[in-house]
């Protein structure tokens, strides 16, 4: 594992299921694996002898029934076998954490240095560098079990359901009634109940429709044109096909079981009803992810960034310490000492409280982001936030109101038709698939349902469910049992390429060019007006069968359309503005029409910068494509691998790319971003692909998140930056002060009760306030510009640093060894003061107090460890530390000394950031 990864481990909880097997798969491309190998035999023996049973047989052996399990014995039975719940997936123990907070490197060099304390017989130095590994040991584990904790409550707040049949608990007694005294009693037939994935058992029934995740292993009773996706497993990027009939004998890996669905994988068209065959680690998911847990997943931007400046830290360490070694060895001939003394200065060159910022910063962001109902599924998703500089978005529901209302229902000519909404409301009504937006307005007319006496007269025969490639459904329905009637609604283009001809009042008559260049311009009129329009087409056929397939949709005759009006946002104006005020580019990524799409974007403000189609997608290879990706801010009629294409190239491009989305068709958009971003009435597997899920649907709360996001990320910049530049600066001061005193400017023991101090200052950063300029640009790591901060102010406190010292020297003789003891008193607080003076310095581009005022906590806990180094000089415990009382006329020029530091360091800031920026 890279070594500063390690950090990190803890820090985030496991990534969603789909994103931990497409690990697996590369792991299994490495090595040459087949995923069957995976598994332990017993389990590919279960699924193998549950694929090959015959339904009924495999009910009794799990004890349930067709009308599902009743709520006592799914109790039951979650006693027996536990929670679906993946094993890693469980917090680790508070040792095993406590344990994980202090496996850092830092921490590791610091118990060496402790070690070798003790062993030379320094029990002083010993107890102080014990309590730097203390203290920064329990100051993550707190803060971690605080953020973990935090966390599982957001993620309760937005966990992915089931729909499972529930049997009424009379159901057992009529059974048994009937069986036993032959006495018919009629129990409450079984429900519907939407549960947590947690709480499924094995012998559940699972009602499954397009979007949904697959919450445990099952094995499929019925199915209705059932694709799903298992990429995330196999790597297979085309939907596999599932049925209810019996697995081939000769199968031999479980994957290849059709009429098994695997925990993990999703639902992408069609319908079914399934067992629950096994749950939680006993799925063919638990048994691969115990495999493959310890396999490190590639770091994201933002743990790239953290190890790339830890490691900036370390190489500085790795020329310096060995220095100060040869220098203090050479210069004062006791090499033991100067061992120690530069094993002091390698802690303090030791950014020991990274992981503690880094941990605490995120937990505050997400915390704060809870309350601005914005729900951090992965912490360091926080820092990509206010990264982000491109938000592709769709347009229902996040431009618009997350409301569709029917306007118009039409024939083909452009007259109301009630017989048209007929047809429309028997499509949405007996479909089981995924009702969207449009099902509901449609549904919303009850007095259809009344007029056409629905119950009465029809009967559902068969559908053919809804998918991206054809973008349209159908259903089949008896009436009066006198014939059948396919009803197919959709996308008007897909829709007119099923149909020869059209209905004219009472009159069937055929599509001719004419009539479908009508067709064209009234439907573009419609689009023109902001209506989403979609085509309603039938056919009758004799009552001579009771499947259906795609091949049935075909020669049916168009009856006419239904428009829906998506109105937009009143907050979709100024939100839309307040994210380009934040530097961020908001493209809109559509299903739907050009047109529709033009008329909302002139509604909410959003300047159109040309309109890319996804036809025009499709001809494009990807050179050609990623300038256009930049070029255009809307594109329409896309379908989802479309959408995931022009993300990936954004991404290729350099930017930090977000994608909002909650339909299914936005899935592998939301994986392929750098932040996937969903809101909670999202479909199943948007929800588990998205890093981040909004409790309110709107562009305006995500702005509010960007800002936070760039909150966090700015205060671990002051972090890094603070400590960059000040251990540069002491290293340097070390280094002149060996070459030229007689003696050790600054004792070991000395140098490590001043890093404390000051690491105890630093625990206030994640609180701190933030300046509005830095918050109007995304923010990234640039390793770069680290290097240089600290090149560019290390060296002004060594000024400071040498300057004390020729005080010291000259003003108060402290120039030989029987006087050491007063100088490094004199270095000890004036280091200890200008390195935490420097927080406040550093922390803004502005005047520190006047214009940019810090945290409350800030102000406190750096103002209390300067007093505390004052005390620990001036009090009674001086001699414990070996250190002695300063003379108060040390104290102007103490004053002086950090009125030069502040003002130099202020004068610096402004050439910096004139010539650099200031980030």
């Amino acid at each position: 594992m890279n070594l500063f990864k390690k950090l990190l481990v803890r820090m985030t909880r496991p990534r969603a299921m789909s994103r931990h097997f497409r690990r697996l798969t590369i792991l299994e491309s490495i090595t040459g694996t087949g995923v069957s190998k995976e598994v332990p035999p017993s389990l590919a023996q279960t699924l193998s002898a549950a694929a090959k049973s015959d339904a009924d047989a495999l009910l009794r052996e799990l004890d349930t029934h067709m009308d599902g399990l009743t709520a006592n014995q799914a109790d039951r039975i979650r006693e027996r076998v536990g929670a679906n719940e993946i094993e890693h997936e469980k917090p680790p123990s508070g040792w095993y954490h406590l344990w994980h907070s202090y496996r850092n490197p830092f921490n590791l060099l610091l118990s060496l240095l402790a070690l070798v304390s003790y062993l030379t017989h320094d029990m002083k130095a010993t107890i102080v560098i014990s309590s730097m590994v203390l203290l920064s040991t329990l100051l993550r584990f707190w803060q971690e079990a605080k953020s973990n904790k935090a966390a599982d409550k957001l993620k309760a707040m937005v966990s992915n359901t089931a729909t499972v049949l529930r049997r009424d608990l009379a159901a057992d007694a009529a059974e048994e009634a009937r069986q036993y005294f032959n006495i018919e009693l009629h129990p409450k037939p079984a429900s519907r109940a939407e549960l947590p994935i947690q709480k499924l058992v094995p012998g559940d029934l699972v009602i499954l429709s397009a979007g949904d995740m697959i919450p445990a292993d099952l094995r499929v009773l019925n199915a209705k044109d059932l694709f799903l996706s298992q990429a995330a497993m196999t790597g297979e990027s085309l939907p596999v096909e599932k049925f209810a009939h019996h697995a081939n004998p000769a199968t031999a890996n479980p994957l290849d079981l059709d009429n098994i669905l695997f925990m993990g994988t999703n639902v992408v068209s069609g319908s079914a009803t399934a067992v629950v065959v096994a749950t939680g680690s006993h799925t063919y998911f638990g048994a691969l992810a115990q495999r493959v847990t310890a396999t490190d997943r590639a770091p994201t931007a933002f743990q790239a960034g953290v190890n790339k400046v830890s490691w900036l830290l370390i190489r500085f360490m790795f020329v310096m310490v060995p220095l100060v070694l040869l220098i203090n060895g050479f210069t004062k001939g006791d090499w033991v000492e100067a061992f120690l003394f530069a094993m002091s200065v390698a802690v303090g060159l030791t950014p020991e409280m990274l992981p503690m910022i880094v941990t605490s910063t995120l937990a505050k962001g997400a915390v704060v982001l809870s309350r601005k109902q914005v729900i951090v599924k992965r912490l360091d998703a926080i820092q990509n936030f206010g990264a982000m500089n491109v938000l592709c978005t769709d347009k229902t529901g996040t431009l618009t109101q997350d409301k569709i209302f029917l306007a118009r229902h039409t024939d083909v000519f452009g007259e109301v038709s009630d017989s048209v909404l007929g047809y429309a409301y028997l499509n949405s009504y007996y479909q089981t698939g995924l009702k969207n937006l449009l099902d509901v307005a449609v549904l919303e007319h009850v007095e259809v349902h009344r007029d056409l006496k629905v119950v009465q007269h029809y009967r559902k025969v068969d559908e053919i469910p809804f998918d991206f490639q054809r973008r349209r459904m159908s259903v089949v329905v008896s009436e009066r049992e006198d014939h059948h009637e396919l009803i197919c609604k959709g996308a008007v283009e897909e829709v007119l390429n099923i149909c020869t001809r059209v209905q004219h009042g009472a009159q069937i008559e055929p599509l001719t060019p004419a009539i479908l260049q009508q067709i064209n311009t009234l439907t573009a009129e419609l689009n023109a007006e902001g209506l989403r329009v979609v085509a309603v087409a039938m056919k009758e056929t004799p009552p001579t069968k009771d499947v259906y397939s795609v091949a049935d949709e075909s020669d049916l005759i168009l009856v006419g359309y239904i428009a829906f009006l998506d109105p937009p946002k009143e907050s979709t104006a100024p939100a839309i503005a307040a994210l380009q005020a934040h530097g961020i580019t908001v493209k809109i990524l559509t299903g739907d029409n050009e047109l529709v799409t033009a008329k909302i974007c002139h509604e909410v403000g959003l300047p159109m910068q040309g309109v890319l189609l996804g036809s025009a997608i499709e001809a494009l290879d990807d050179a050609k494509l990623a300038p256009l990706v930049e070029q255009y801010n809307v594109f329409a009629k896309l379908s989802p691998a479309h959408k995931e294409r022009i993300v990936r190239l954004l991404k290729a491009n350099g930017n930090v790319v977000g994608f909002m989305g909650d339909g299914i068709n936005d899935a592998p958009a939301l994986r392929a971003a750098d932040i996937g971003i969903s809101v909670d009435t999202a479909v199943d597997i948007a929800k588990e692909a998205a890093d981040i899920i909004l409790l309110e649907k709107s562009l305006m709360v995500l702005e509010k998140g960007v800002v936070e996001g760039r909150k966090t990320f700015v205060n671990m910049l002051k972090y890094i930056k603070m400590t960059a530049s000040s251990n540069f600066g002491n290293v340097f001061s070390v280094l002149v002060a060996s070459a030229f005193l007689p003696f050790l400017p600054m004792l070991p023991l000395h140098l490590l009760v001043q890093n404390l101090l000051y690491d105890v200052s630093q625990i206030a950063i994640p609180f701190d306030n933030v300046d509005e300029e830095l918050l109007k640009q995304p923010q990234h790591w640039k390793p770069g510009d680290i290097s240089r901060f600290m090149i560019y102010f290390g060296p002004i406190s060594s000024i400071f640093d040498i300057s004390t010292f020729i005080v010291m020297w000259f003003a108060f003789h402290a120039d030989s060894v029987a006087s050491q003891t007063l100088f490094q008193s004199g270095w000890f607080v004036e280091g200890l003061l200008s390195q935490t003076l420097i927080v406040h310095m550093i922390r803004t581009r502005k005047l520190p107090f006047l214009q940019s005022r810090p945290a409350g906590l800030l102000v406190f806990m750096t103002i209390g460890v300067m007093l505390f180094g004052i005390f620990i000089v001036m009090g009674p415990f001086a001699h414990y530390f070996k250190l002695q009382a300063l003379p108060l006329g040390y104290f102007p020029y103490l004053l002086l000394i950090l009125s030069g530091y502040a003002v130099l360091t202020q004068a610096m800031k402004g050439h910096y950031a004139r010539r650099y920026g200031w980030q």
